[in-house]
């Protein structure tokens, strides 16, 4: 199954799926995810509730690591990070 069918198969969102990610990898990180709408907020919630398998795990591993900064260099420098 590829990974874009990943959130199908499960009944869930793409943004379930990354918190579920996110919670499953670091569960000592709480998600503040952006909350527009109370059913934006209800979507989110319900992502604690997604249990992912190792074999889902490693697909999403496998998508690859973040690279470069958040911020402009300029920005950092003015919160001392």
């Amino acid at each position: 199954m590829s990974f874009a069918r990943l959130p199908e198969a499960r009944g869930a969102s793409l943004a379930q799926v990354a918190l579920a990610w996110l919670l499953a990898k670091r569960p000592d990180i709480v998600p503040i995810p952006g909350v527009k709408r109370r059913r934006t907020m209800s979507d989110s919630i319900a992502a604690a509730d997604i249990a992912l398998d190792a074999e889902e795990l490693g697909r999403l591993d496998a998508i690859g690591k973040p690279a470069g900064l958040r911020y402009p260099e300029a920005m950092l420098a003015a919160v001392n990070i």
